[in-house]
């Protein structure tokens, strides 16, 4: 089970988006190399007006490629980066992976899933109406966030487009994502 990378994005400022680059370097406990939200701690605002000694949960932000073919066909043009992931990836399921799964990305860099992207309001700042879409019910009415997945790194190394991704599932009961 695995897939690809399509692009790879960092930020060294807050800012919604992010510039694709050629590469990104992963760095154990950490984060992205140079991106804002790289850290030990908490880095989103919100989190750290909260409570800035938080565990740093959401080092990397991964989004399915395939979101952007979905959300085209609302109307919305969106592309790699402009959701702030760092990793986009093709062919891998990440909204349907338990916690605790292992992300192997590229010759070196692992990524341990921790839970779901929280959608904020900053995405229909982004693109107004599109909050909605990365926003759904199930048919129990509970709320289905599409926005992507969080992780650590638990090994780094540079990770670039078109390397692969390779899943390894935990073991034991698998528990499903919730937003971290």
């Amino acid at each position: 089970m695995g897939g690809t990378i399509a692009a790879v994005s960092s930020n060294g400022t807050y800012s919604f988006t992010k510039p694709t680059r050629d590469s990104v370097t992963l760095i154990k406990g950490l984060g992205v190399e140079g991106d804002v939200h790289a850290g030990t701690t908490v880095k989103h605002r919100s989190r750290v007006k909260r409570d800035p000694s938080q565990p740093n949960l959401r080092q990397v932000h991964l989004i399915h490629e395939e979101l952007f073919a979905e959300v085209r066909e609302a109307g919305f043009e969106v592309a790699a980066g402009q959701l702030g992931e760092n990793v986009t990836t093709r062919g891998v399921d990440l909204l349907g992976l338990p916690a605790g799964t292992r992300l192997l990305l590229g010759d070196e860099a692992v990524v341990e899933v921790t839970g779901l992207r929280n959608p904020c309001a900053q995405i229909d700042g982004f693109r107004k109406g599109l909050l909605k879409e990365v926003v759904g019910r199930d048919a129990n009415g509970s709320p289905v966030f599409r926005a992507g997945i969080m992780g650590v790194v638990v090994q780094g190394g540079v990770v670039r487009p078109g390397d692969p991704v390779e899943v390894e599932l935990p073991d034991g009961p698998h528990v499903p994502l919730e937003i971290v």
